[in-house]
C-alpha cells in the first residue's frame, strides 16, 4: 500500500513543482502575507479535484472532446497576457503598487481613530484570479487529469491510494510555498526587489501565453 503512495507522491509533486503561473502567483502572496491560506487552500483542493477526477476516468472522456482543451487553452492564454501586462506594468511604474508592497506588514492608523482598512477588502480579486490561473490552464488538465490519470490506471485497486499520494504532494506544496515564502520578504523590502520580482512575473507569464497559442 506504500508502494502506490509513494509513487503517486512523487510523480505529484514533480510536476507541481515546476515554475509556472500559479506557482508565481503563490509565491507572490505568501510574500505579500495576503490571503496566504485562501490561496494555499484554493490551488490544494482543485488539484484534489482535478486528481480525482482523472482517476475517476473523466480524462478519457475529455479526451475524446479535444475542442475543449483549445477553448481553455485560448482563454487561458488571454488571462496570462493581461496579467502578465499588468505586472509589467507594475515593474515600470515605481510609484505604483510595488512601492506599496514594499511598505509595513500591519495597516496604517486611521485618521480620528476609525477602523483600519485591511486586505479583506481585496480577497474576492484574488480568489477569482487564483481559480483563473488553476482552471484556465490547459496544462493542468494535460498533467493532473490525463497523465496522472492514465499513471494512476496501471495501479489497479490502488489507484486512489495513488491518488491520495499526489493529492498529498499537491497540499504540502502549496502550503509550504505559501508559507516559506514570507521568509522571503526580507529580501524584497525595497521597491526595486519588488519591481525585479514582478518584471520576473510579467516574463514569465507572457511567455507562458505565448507559447500556449504557438502551434506544437
Amino acid at each position: 500500500m506504500l508502494a502506490p503512495l509513494l509513487a503517486g507522491f512523487s510523480l505529484g509533486l514533480s510536476l507541481i513543482v515546476a515554475i509556472g503561473a500559479q506557482n508565481l502567483f503563490v509565491l507572490r502572496q505568501g510574500i505579500r502575507r495576503d490571503h496566504v491560506v485562501i490561496v494555499a487552500a484554493i490551488c490544494a483542493v482543485s488539484d484534489a479535484v482535478l486528481i480525482a477526477l482523472g482517476v475517476s476516468g473523466i480524462g478519457l472522456v475529455l479526451h475524446a472532446v479535444p475542442w475543449l482543451i483549445d477553448v481553455v487553452r485560448w482563454l487561458g492564454a488571454a488571462f496570462l497576457l493581461a496579467y502578465g501586462l499588468l505586472a509589467a506594468r507594475r515593474a515600470w511604474r515605481p510609484n505604483g503598487q510595488a512601492l506599496e508592497y514594499a511598505e509595513a506588514e500591519g495597516p496604517a492608523p486611521a485618521v480620528g481613530g476609525a477602523a483600519p482598512t485591511t486586505t479583506a477588502t481585496r480577497v474576492l480579486p484574488v480568489v477569482l484570479t487564483c481559480l483563473a490561473l488553476t482552471w484556465l490552464n490547459p496544462h493542468v488538465y494535460l498533467d493532473t487529469v490525463f497523465l496522472l490519470g492514465s499513471v494512476a490506471s496501471t495501479h489497479g485497486d490502488a489507484r486512489w491510494i495513488f491518488a491520495a499520494g499526489a493529492m498529498l504532494a499537491s497540499i504540502l506544496w502549496f502550503f509550504g510555498l505559501a508559507f516559506g515564502a514570507r521568509h522571503l520578504g526580507r529580501w524584497l523590502s525595497t521597491p526595486r526587489a519588488w519591481r525585479m520580482l514582478d518584471g520576473i512575473i510579467a516574463v514569465v507569464m507572457i511567455g507562458i501565453a505565448i507559447s500556449l497559442v504557438l502551434p506544437h
